[in-house]
């Protein structure tokens, strides 16, 4: 079976202002968390899966090595170039064993890496909530971050009272890459998501997962799909999809 969607990245430079338009669009914001290396994020959960907004609110903290690297730094140079979408992490139940199977595809970023910050739950009341992170690398499309997520602690982090959105949204039913030449990036999803299960023609190809499909397709099938342009293809990009 295929690791599952578990959340996205959303880079912005104003987190707050960022945090305000989700809320304008009927989503419920999570509070301000803080990272050591330090990005800030607001959680917007939905049942498995959430986006996670993200900005580098204390560059100074930022080092030449692990998180500080490879999530605070690609935050901070894709923030030079746009906002977006930045980074997609999957579902794990155990990130060291993804890194160990990342290395031999050639994909591997890192080895795993873990993590604690505190949260707090609707009330207010604090909690600590720890990650394990596996990064990978798609060569072909190395301005979007991938990795694998492990939650620990994980009854401190997902909480319903999160997911009641006055919008009435309740799932994420997938998401949508867009490539010039969708075919060039098989290999390596194939690696990341853990499955040779790729549907689909040469110009569309699907990934059916436990916590919704994933896409890539071609910026005319997405314009056809979803009537909706695509952003600039000379860099691979992503997109949610409702």
């Amino acid at each position: 079976m295929p690791r599952g969607l578990d959340h996205v990245a959303h880079a912005v430079r104003d987190l707050d202002a960022a945090g305000d338009l989700y809320s304008r669009l009927g989503f419920l914001v999570g509070a301000r968390n803080r990272h050591a290396w330090g990005t800030h994020n607001r959680l917007i959960q939905l049942p498995g899966f959430y986006v996670e907004l993200l900005t580098v609110a204390e560059p100074e903290k930022l080092g030449s090595d692990g998180f500080s690297m490879l999530f605070g730094g690609f935050t901070q140079t894709f923030l030079e170039r746009q906002e977006g979408l930045a980074m997609l992490l999957l579902g794990s139940t155990d990130a060291a064993s993804a890194a160990a199977e990342f290395r031999p595809a050639g994909i591997a970023a890192s080895e795993a890496l873990t993590f604690e910050r505190q949260g707090k739950r609707p009330d207010g009341t604090p909690v600590t909530v720890g990650f394990t992170l596996a990064f990978a690398r798609d060569a072909k499309a190395p301005e979007i971050g991938y990795a694998v997520c492990q939650h620990h602690h994980p009854q401190n982090l997902w909480n319903p009272a999160l997911q009641a959105h006055a919008n009435t949204a309740h799932a994420a039913a997938g998401l949508v890459m867009v490539a010039e030449r969708p075919d060039e990036h098989t290999a390596f999803l194939s690696a990341y998501f853990g499955t040779e299960e790729i549907q689909g023609p040469a110009g569309a190809r699907m990934i059916a997962t436990p916590g919704g499909d994933f896409e890539i397709m071609e910026p005319s099938i997405l314009h056809r799909h979803f009537s909706a342009t695509a952003p600039d293809v000379s860099r691979t990009r992503a997109a949610a999809r409702g």
